[in-house]
């Protein structure tokens, strides 16, 4: 039975190195990304892996998830913490009540499948969906990747998960449950019974999608569709919705990693050229560019403030990468942008992971009231 399917088997395998590739150099190291130096001078020398120097400046709200070192750790204020060991976690992300810390984590396995008609054995790094409390507590595998049909054993990609404001649904990138007929493209995972299930959304010449993101309001998706043009990223935003599984192409080529504001109005992302990566605010209905918060080079990876008042994002400098923050005043689209500030000295992220933020809700701007509308009077 297996035999059946070995030529299609290798195709795919083909396919998702071909796609591993694409997707670290479009998740952080796109040219004029880590490991470059746009700036010019030496390369810098990071902190070590267990510290993290933050700017006394940096009092933000909330809590700011990231990854140094294969390992997440939590910046409140002008602190940060540790919250994972073992160097193999990556892709943090925040459930809206602040309970879980959803990340990836990797361990080494040895997959067995048969390849020009002999069984060979292969090194894997198997992913898991696991979360976290943000004091350390209640660590919980929630998908594992490991794939397994008759005497063979293979894994499936879990990538770049987003939790539904009400805690029930994930979505992610994967190539699960089965590796062997699926592409890397955006799935939905029942996060009470672990199933997954596909939306069947199209994709470019099999390469898929990335950076699904849920919108505050937990309707639709914004996601990315993959496409290359040479060497650079030619790929678009989309939006999903889900009740009416309508899906709607927002831009042309050229942005990627979307993050909704708070309101569900505006949406902050990487922009690519053949320079390197910036970052935009664009308007959530059309796709429109409104405007430009980095003209470096070398910004990318946005993450909103729950408080809609900043965005944080990473930014390279001589192949060191940190997160910086941009504050925002008044109303969009006609925002004040403020002096740029750098919330870590010389920590050495990991760009290939995306911040993740929280602020809880008493720490939040309370809505502008609606002005209630007098009745109008009754005909006598």
């Amino acid at each position: 039975m297996l035999s059946s399917f070995i030529a299609p088997a290798l195709a795919v395998i083909g396919l998702l190195v071909v796609g591993s590739i694409s997707l670290g150099l479009i998740n952080g190291q796109l040219p004029g990304l880590p490991g470059a130096n746009p700036s010019g001078g030496p390369i810098r020398t990071p902190t070590p892996s267990n510290v993290v120097v933050i700017d006394p400046r940096s009092d933000v709200k909330g809590s700011i998830a990231y990854v140094k070192a294969g390992n997440i750790w939590i910046q409140s204020g002008e602190k940060a913490a540790q919250l994972t060991t073992g160097g193999a976690d990556s892709m943090p992300t925040w459930t809206a009540d602040g309970a879980w810390v959803y990340f990836i984590r990797e361990r080494g396995a040895v997959g067995r499948f048969r390849l020009n008609g002999s069984v060979k054995e292969y090194d894997l790094e198997i992913p898991t969906l696991e979360r976290i409390h943000p004091d350390g507590t209640g660590l919980q595998a929630i998908l594992d990747g490991r794939y397994v049909t008759g005497r063979y054993t293979w894994s499936y990609f879990i990538r770049q998960p987003s939790i539904s404001p009400d805690g029930k649904t994930a979505v992610l990138v994967s190539d699960g449950p089965n590796p062997l007929k699926s592409d890397m493209t955006l799935k939905f995972l029942n996060i009470a019974t672990r199933a997954l299930s596909f939306p069947q959304l199209p994709e470019l010449n099999a390469l898929g999608h990335q950076d699904p993101v849920y919108s505050p309001d937990g309707t639709s998706i914004l996601y990315t569709k993959e496409a290359r043009e040479g060497a650079l990223s030619a790929s678009t935003l989309v939006r999903y919705t889900i009740k009416s599984r309508v899906n709607k192409v927002l831009t042309g080529p050229g942005y990627l990693q979307p993050a909704w504001s708070p309101d569900g109005r505006f949406i902050a992302a990487t922009q690519t050229s053949a320079g390197g990566t910036d970052i935009v605010i664009l308007d959530a209905r059309n796709g429109a560019e409104v405007m430009r918060l980095t003209n470096d080079n070398a910004s990318f990876a946005p993450a909103w403030s729950p408080a809609g008042d900043a965005i944080a994002f990473l930014r390279v400098d001589r192949g060191v990468v940190d997160l910086w923050l941009a504050k925002l005043t008044g109303s969009g689209p006609a925002w004040t942008v403020g002096d740029t500030l750098a919330l870590t000295i010389s920590a050495g992220l990991d760009g290939a992971s995306r911040a993740s933020w929280f602020i809880p809700a008493d720490q939040l701007p309370k809505p502008t009231p609606v002005p209630s509308v007098a009745p109008s009077p009754q005909a006598s």
